[in-house]
């Protein structure tokens, strides 16, 4: 059975096909540029929208399996010191730690992390998930959400597809390493959330990632 989000992500842009316009060079039907745009930032709004609920689902399972809440300027200190020891850890990996809010999004890129075309995480990688997985047990009052990312080649269902296997390959590894499932998510963006240009053989290289997501549990 498919993703509900790829249906969601794939009925927008089917539904491009009453949206075409008449090349005047060509005299033939033609997807304009704006509808285009439209159905895609559609899709890509579904697929974010959905995060919220999926947070909640998960913390109410976090909650549900014992993991205590975080509470006031406590939630700060925790991330600081999640973040700390994440930076410590990944440094020289070529996975990036961003901070965002009082959340700690790792950046994996995926030439480091997969083959191309594949689900499967690389042998070399093993080390830096076992480093994030030890990073991971020693702050378990946070929720980690996996995502994964295309570069805009190929099909839209393909990607999506594709991104959704990957994620779940490292949330998969994650778990082996000691990880509670209830704190594990995953989902697959495919190409809708780039971070480069498509157009361009370095931003197509910068889309293709899994990010990792530290997520404090809040009460």
């Amino acid at each position: 059975m498919r993703h509900p989000l790829l249906i969601i992500a794939v009925a927008a842009l089917v539904g491009l096909a009453g949206c075409t316009t008449i090349d005047p060079y060509t005299r033939e039907d033609k997807i304009s540029a704006s509808t285009t745009g439209a159905a895609i930032g559609a899709a890509a709004g579904a697929l974010v929208g959905n995060l919220t609920t999926r947070r909640d689902r998960t913390k109410r399972a976090m909650i549900g399996a014992g993991i205590g809440a975080l509470a006031g300027a406590a939630v700060g200190n925790y991330m600081d010191r999640q973040e700390q020891e994440l930076r410590r850890e990944l440094d020289g990996t070529g996975v990036s730690v961003t901070r965002v809010g009082d959340n700690v999004v790792l950046n994996m890129p995926g030439n480091v992390t997969f083959d191309v075309n594949r689900d499967e995480v690389k042998s070399q990688f093993y080390d830096v998930l076992n480093s994030v997985a030890k990073v991971a047990q020693e702050f378990d009052q946070t929720a980690l959400e996996v995502a994964g990312h295309t570069d805009s080649t190929g099909s839209v269902e393909y990607n999506m597809d594709l991104s959704e296997r990957r994620a779940r390959s490292v949330a998969r590894y994650l778990q082996s390493q000691g990880v509670s499932p209830v704190r594990l998510d995953t989902i697959g963006f495919g190409p809708h959330r780039p971070v480069a240009d498509n157009h361009t053989p370095e931003g197509r290289a910068q889309n293709r990632r899994v990010e990792l997501t530290f997520i404090p549990l809040t009460q």
